[in-house]
């Protein structure tokens, strides 16, 4: 991958964010995601007791493992929820089916000016109901016009 156009810095969204140093055009691939491939198993023994606060850097990666920045995670565990996302997150499968080989990358989904913050859309759906206090926990703050208040998803 070409020279890094981003920053890490404090976010008007939440805490810290990433912004773009240089223009990104739309398709650019910007970062990979990074962190200690686990099972779903190995994060809910280590996660699992503690109280949800809205707050993750964890990253199903498929139906067998997570990426946990929490632990070797890079810049990219700093990109933003938005409803309006400048950004994707984008799982490139290996080619010959290792699962644990998979790779999450953010991509440009439009052009991103200098100084933009870059965000994505979670997806983050639970098992449980999303009651109106999950929906709280989890709140969105991107401030955009069509924000839903929540960075959890519909189910379908």
């Amino acid at each position: 991958m070409p020279k890094k156009k981003i920053a890490a810095r404090l976010s008007p969204i939440h805490g810290n964010g990433v912004f773009a140093t240089e223009a990104i055009e739309k398709g650019e691939r910007i970062v990979r995601y990074k962190g200690l491939l686990r099972t779903h198993d190995e994060v809910d023994e280590e996660y699992g007791d503690q109280d949800e606060d809205g707050h993750t850097f964890l990253f199903t990666l498929n139906d067998d493992y997570v990426i946990d920045a929490n632990s070797g995670g890079n810049i990219a565990r700093w990109i933003n929820h938005s409803c309006k996302p400048n950004c994707e997150a984008v799982i490139e499968e290996n080619p010959k089916g290792k699962r644990h080989k998979d790779k999450v990358f953010i991509e440009a989904i439009r052009k991103i000016k200098p100084g933009e913050e870059l965000t994505y859309n979670y997806g983050i759906t639970l098992d449980e109901p999303h009651t109106a206090k999950l929906k709280k926990l989890w709140g969105c703050k991107c401030g955009s016009k069509n924000c839903t208040g929540t960075m959890l998803q519909p189910k379908r």
